[in-house]
């Protein structure tokens, strides 16, 4: 019989990818989770891991066991909580979240929160910023995750991490600066298009709105296939993609601060979300939500 300290530190390594950022994970030095990994590989008696240089990749009984692994570590832990005095915790949370939250890690700290407070329902509305912040201050939701780029406004809210803004295209096709360049944009509003238009306004540069989609997924197809540049944060950059530099004739962008609000306060329902609150900031502050490439290889799962 399998170890459940080790299945949970092996399928760590495969969610995130690599020894170190699972460790950070795991609250566990490196080398205490390559020895978990070790005696995992002793007990099934093939290598589970491919590792280089450069990544950890699954061999094919790896990518075998990892289902296994992680289907006995949620019994594991759903039993564990349905066993504590927390899991007496009842009522519903109300969630709003941008698609840069949902898209990626999000979905995963939801399913262990709902495996600890299994009393606890949970809902969840994908949206803009500005209209989830709204439905909070009426008391319509109970906690957002959004982003904000404006400086001016940034006193609100939780800071979970920030990170640059970049112009994205096509990595395999040439950008024509001869003419003015296209844009994919999200439709108002929008923190990422109105960080954009702000740095258009006082560049010289040449552009046009070519391409408006309200997800990810269009405005980064639009990048990809090499129709128009689109803002996007530097970490959903991937080998389909390039950064536009500034000698091609796009303006520099600012820092995307990723952030959490709170709702109301007193009782039973403020008890909940703090318990989210502290899962959401401890994963940010671990492996933060989105990695590089993680919310294409989300998207097309």
């Amino acid at each position: 019989m399998f170890d459940g300290q080790l299945l949970r530190t092996f399928v760590a390594v495969s969610e995130c990818g690599g020894f170190t950022r699972a460790a950070e994970q795991l609250n566990m030095s490196q080398s205490a989770v390559s020895v978990h990994i070790r005696r995992l590989e002793e007990q099934v008696g093939v290598p589970l891991l491919q590792r280089t240089t450069r990544k950890v990749a699954l061999t094919a009984e790896g990518e075998t066991l990892v289902g296994y692994a992680r289907t006995i570590t949620s019994l594991q832990e759903e039993a564990r909580s349905r066993l504590s005095p927390r899991s007496r915790l009842n009522g519903k949370l109300r969630i709003g979240t941008s698609e840069d939250f949902a898209a990626a890690a999000l979905p995963i700290v939801l399913r262990s929160f709902n495996l600890r407070n299994p009393g606890v329902a949970l809902e969840v509305q994908v949206g803009i910023t500005t209209d989830l912040v709204n439905l909070l201050d009426r008391g319509r939701l109970d906690l957002v995750l959004g982003k904000q780029c404006d400086p001016l406004h940034s006193d609100r809210g939780e800071l979970l991490w920030h990170e640059e803004l970049v112009w994205a295209y096509s990595a395999h096709t040439r950008l024509n600066v001869d003419r003015p360049i296209p844009l994919a944009f999200f439709p108002e509003p929008c923190a990422y298009r109105d960080a954009a238009l702000k740095a258009l306004s006082k560049s010289k540069s040449r552009w046009r709105i070519a391409f408006v989609s309200p997800s990810i997924a269009g405005v980064r197809a639009a990048a990809i296939s090499g129709f128009a540049a689109t803002p996007l944060t530097r970490s959903m950059i991937d080998s389909q993609l390039r950064i536009i530099s500034a000698r091609e004739g796009l303006p520099q962008l600012p820092q995307v601060r990723f952030v959490m609000f709170r709702g109301r306060e007193g009782g039973q329902p403020n008890r909940m979300i703090q318990l989210l609150a502290s899962a959401i900031k401890e994963q940010a502050n671990s492996s933060r939500f989105v990695q590089p490439g993680s919310m294409l290889s989300v998207m097309s799962s």
